[in-house]
């Protein structure tokens, strides 16, 4: 079963997919949050077909302690959209730190600074996708 991990955020969208035995994440792509809803759902919709996906991960944004803020209702909303328009299980998953690990990753592997916007949703959304897999094995 291969599974699409999200990293959703309002300018960009980090994208991951797990290999077929669901062991590993891997980073897909950035996309432009700013052309709308509907091209996003298309570019999910491609992934969709292009994968066989079968469920969909997301990263949940929760403040420090715990309660859903503004950006976590946001995303309640994209997930509602999602789960209209596809018909697949979303699960939602923790995504504190997800962007602070990223960040540590690329300067740890010197991203110049001009490439960091470009993949740092992608980073996170492998790094959401992992540790979901690493959950249910």
């Amino acid at each position: 079963m291969r599974i699409l991990g999200i990293d959703y955020g309002d300018s960009r969208i980090g994208f991951a997919v797990s290999d077929p035995f669901g062991w590993t994440a891997q980073g897909v792509e950035t996309v432009d949050a700013r052309n709308g809803i509907k091209s996003v759902l298309e570019r999910i919709g491609g992934f969709i077909k292009y994968y066989s996906i079968e469920r969909i991960v997301i990263g949940f944004p929760r403040n420090m302690n715990g309660t859903i803020g503004p950006r976590g209702e946001k995303t309640n909303e994209f997930i509602k959209k999602i789960e209209d328009k596809f018909g697949l299980p979303v699960i939602k998953w923790d995504e504190r730190l997800t962007t602070v690990s990223a960040q540590k990753v690329m300067i740890e592997t010197n991203v110049k600074k001009t490439k960091k916007k470009a993949i740092i949703d992608t980073i996170s959304a492998t790094y959401i996708l992992q540790g979901y897999l690493d959950s249910i094995r």
